[in-house]
């Protein structure tokens, strides 16, 4: 799994969001009346996608797209995270959670014309695999396949050597989400550029990378998820994502009626937007939140002691001032979003004596400057990042009060992946967006990605068992012990909830988002 630290930052890439009713239609001014077929949506991405690819993509950006390109198997309800049919009517599920059955509806067709089968199924599947690393979500949530059988044109049977509890839900994800025999034989670097063949009710008209990607509907899609409000094709001709990095500009576009919706809004922007009485659509991501993740594998965070103060140094509730009113301080290392969130604050909370005590043990004494030393080294570490999050500022100063020198180093995407990937590096600071508790597994086992490059232990048995039961309670007991061991190790610091926050036109209805928070645009309508 070591291969997977290369592709790092496209895993943990990330869009600011918050809370809220993710299935619900984003709130109209006035009634929202019939829906009207017609008219292309023009959406304000922050960044470029990079890839988009939906089996290989790891950023927000790029997901928000493919989500339109591919359909899955099945659907997860973001209100009550069960699982719904989609390409797959109907499914079941072996007791020791190694056998998966799924039933195809029938008819369903990729936009060349081929058919969504099994055999369909089967390929994509194996493709996945055979991505290796450049799969970085959708291979995790297939480790240890073991077989697909396809007994006719639409069963399909997967199986695993052992027990995968999570793959259901996995399912759900567009990193699973299907394509076309002739895409899966093209080049994985030129499938990331847009030479893409999907089921979705969209299709790929082009890609300008830091500009636009333009999608147009597919007149001939009849089967959405279980979950959408009509089962035609979609409302809108068309969706163009324009590419605009300025959150100032975004604004004003919006504002001004040159942009229907604004994917990313800052803070800061949030009172403009509802002194005008735009609406605005918030849900926190579920998964992992933001974390700082210590390098274990470096003298200085090889000492338990050292990343446990990292912990108790950091005043959480100082962090509320700055965030968007829809986002909260992190809880846990689960969102609250998360399907088994559990309340570990207690376990975060602010104590800079307890941290003073903690590196006192650890043989760090303040120098001149205030910063510790020891044996004639600074107690010190630089962290490269290339998110906009304004609250590292704050745990630096935080960080400081207690004597420890953090060096923050704004940089882009690709040279934070570069650094990563060489191993050079102090700490990471990082989120993943999944709707389910095995996200856990796939960011801290050893072997696996562990982030932090932790020795294997029990956490790791814990995490195993956690993916091998069906058992709810058991479940939720394994997830909470590995939860709990990981935040006392000092194995990861939690920060805050990433969240989603969007603002709309008021001619703008029925956009939502799903359980993952990506959004959905199969039921959004203009009204003319």
């Amino acid at each position: 799994m070591s291969l997977l630290r290369p592709f790092a930052a496209s895993l943990l890439a990330v869009a600011l969001a918050a809370c809220g009713d993710a299935h619900a239609p984003v709130a109209s001014a006035g009634q929202p009346g019939t829906p009207h077929r017609g008219g292309v949506l023009k959406v304000a991405l922050d960044g470029d996608p990079q890839c988009i690819d939906p089996q290989q993509a790891g950023n927000n950006t790029a997901l928000n797209v493919g989500r339109q390109l591919v359909d899955s198997l099945t659907d997860q309800d973001p209100a009550t995270g069960a699982i719904e049919p989609w390409l797959a009517d109907r499914w079941e599920v072996s007791a020791d959670a190694r056998h998966f059955t799924f039933h195809l509806r029938p008819g369903v067709t990729f936009s060349d014309g081929t058919a969504v089968d099994a055999a369909a199924v089967k390929a994509n599947l194996q493709g996945i695999v055979e991505l290796g690393a450049r799969a970085i979500l959708g291979s995790t949530y297939l480790a240890g396949l073991a077989g697909i059988d396809t007994p006719d044109a639409h069963t399909v049977v997967v199986r695993f050597a052992q027990p995968n509890a999570q793959f259901l839900q996995a399912t759900s994800t567009m990193s699973l989400g299907l394509l076309a025999a002739r895409t899966l034989a093209t080049p994985p670097a030129q499938r990331c550029q847009g030479e893409l063949v999907g089921s979705g009710p969209f299709t790929l008209k082009s890609f300008v990378h830091n500009q636009v990607v333009s999608l147009a509907r597919r007149d001939d899609y009849r089967w959405p998820s279980a979950l959408a409000a009509h089962t035609d094709q979609a409302w809108l001709e068309g969706i163009d994502f324009l590419i605009i990095p300025e959150s100032g500009v975004r604004l004003g576009s919006l504002l001004s009626g040159q942009i229907d919706v604004n994917t990313s809004v800052a803070p800061q922007d949030e009172a403009a937007l509802q002194s005008q009485g735009l609406p605005i659509l918030s849900r926190a991501n579920p998964g992992v939140v933001f974390i700082l993740a210590p390098n274990e594998s470096t003298p200085l965070f090889s000492d338990r002691r050292v990343r446990q103060a990292l912990n108790k140094a950091i005043d959480r509730q100082q962090f509320k001032p700055i965030l968007s009113q829809h986002q909260q301080v992190a809880s846990a290392l689960l969102a609250s979003s998360t399907p088994l969130y559990r309340d570990f604050s207690a376990l975060l909370a602010h104590d800079p004596q307890g941290a003073g005590r903690l590196l006192d043990e650890a043989g760090w004494v303040p120098g001149s400057d205030g910063i510790r030393v020891k044996d004639g080294q600074r107690l010190s570490f630089k962290l490269d990042y290339w998110q906009s999050v304004p609250i590292l500022e704050l745990v630096q100063q935080q960080l400081r009060q207690v004597g420890i020198e953090l060096r923050l180093n704004k940089t882009t995407l690709s040279q934070t992946t570069a650094l990563q990937a060489s191993g050079d590096y102090s700490v990471r600071f990082l989120n993943l967006t999944r709707a389910d508790p095995d996200v856990l597994r796939t960011v801290f086992q050893a072997p696996g990605y562990n982030v932090s490059v932790r020795q294997p232990g029990q956490i790791d048995q814990l995490l195993a068992d956690s993916a091998a039961t069906l058992d709810a309670s058991k479940r939720q007991a394994l997830v909470d012990q590995a939860s709990q061991q990981l935040i006392e190790g000092g194995h990861a610091i939690a920060l805050i909830e990433l969240a989603t926050v969007l603002a709309q036109g008021k001619q703008v209805h029925g956009l939502h988002y799903e359980a993952s928070s990506r959004l959905q645009f199969f039921d959004t309508w203009v009204q003319p």
